[in-house]
């Protein structure tokens, strides 16, 4: 091959080449993060069965030979509780499809709820949307034409312009999703490195790390109104030193996260700084501490310090 067919073959591959923003969305609890750390390969953005765990936009990126995808994961629209807080995630959630390439609308295989229909009605019209049954694992699903005619009672809802069906927790379908989604995405170079899974900065990981084990180890214990702020977080000889508090609402729900004898938070505290030396590549000091600050699910300048 001489250098002009070199040359041709690289400006063809680049014009071939695509690349754009993708939103996931749904209501609480039907996998869309858990979808997302699977479409790029690695875990990024934090999961649990509680729902609205997501509390910040968490851009991943998967990149391969042929195309760059961007997605942004959001938290789960809902409006069982109303205040500052939920407000500012449900708009965080319609901030996130405005100027997206595509959307994808995660539904739980045969479970079709009013919850679901709410977030259909915030789907902008000038996106294409692809609909993503997730959870085709279960029992219920399994049924081929039962899941077929369930596809097409959602189907007749909304303007669809593709279906997938996925179980994100066992990682099935996932490379049919990308093709499906592919299409979608405009031509473009590369917007990130090869190499780069997310945009947010260690930091912000270091947080969310925390965030989860709250969630998994508090289950139903864990106070709505709790949320994590990285108080100090430096690098010192190849080590990170990561000081992270604890934010509840009152007083007593300080017990709760601390446990007898200090032994839920040192549990909680543990699994994240071996989380954290797992994804940083590097060993973690790691300090978690609880403290009260009332109000603070409704303080909107607190809301906006915390990034919310």
């Amino acid at each position: 091959m001489n250098v002009e067919e070199f040359l041709a073959n690289e400006a063809q591959a680049t014009q071939n080449y695509r690349c754009g923003f993708i939103a996931i969305v749904g209501r609480p609890n039907v996998g869309k993060s858990t979808l997302m750390n699977h479409l790029i390969g690695q875990k990024i953005s934090i999961t649990s069965k509680k729902a609205q765990t997501t509390r910040h936009k968490v851009t991943g990126i998967y990149t391969d030979n042929t195309a760059q995808f961007v997605f942004v994961d959001t938290p789960g629209f809902q409006t069982d509780h109303r205040n500052a807080l939920n407000d500012r995630l449900n708009l965080n959630v319609t901030e996130a499809m405005n100027g997206v390439d595509a959307i994808a609308f995660v539904l739980e295989a045969m479970r079709f709820t009013d919850a679901d229909r709410t977030v259909l009605k915030q789907l902008p019209k000038n996106a294409p949307v692809v609909l993503v049954v997730n959870k085709i694992d279960k029992d219920k699903a399994k049924d081929k034409l039962a899941l077929n005619a369930f596809i097409e009672q959602v189907r007749a809802e909304f303007e669809f312009v593709a279906v997938e069906v996925v179980s994100a927790k066992h990682g099935l379908r996932i490379a049919n999703l990308l093709e499906t989604l592919k299409p979608f995405l405009p031509a473009s170079v590369p917007m990130y490195p090869e190499d780069m899974v997310t945009d947010k900065s260690s930091r912000f990981l270091a947080m969310e790390i925390v965030r989860e084990k709250l969630f998994r180890y508090l289950g139903e214990e864990l106070p709505y109104a709790m949320n994590v702020e990285v108080e100090q977080f430096k690098e010192e000889n190849g080590m990170f030193h990561i000081y992270i508090a604890v934010l509840v609402d009152k007083e007593n729900q300080k017990p709760i996260v601390i446990g007898r004898g200090g032994e839920k938070l040192k549990k909680i505290s543990t699994e994240a700084r071996l989380d954290m030396e797992k994804l940083f590549d590097c060993k973690v000091f790691l300090k978690v501490w609880v403290k009260v600050k009332s109000g603070w699910a409704d303080d909107i300048r607190f809301l906006n310090e915390l990034g919310l």
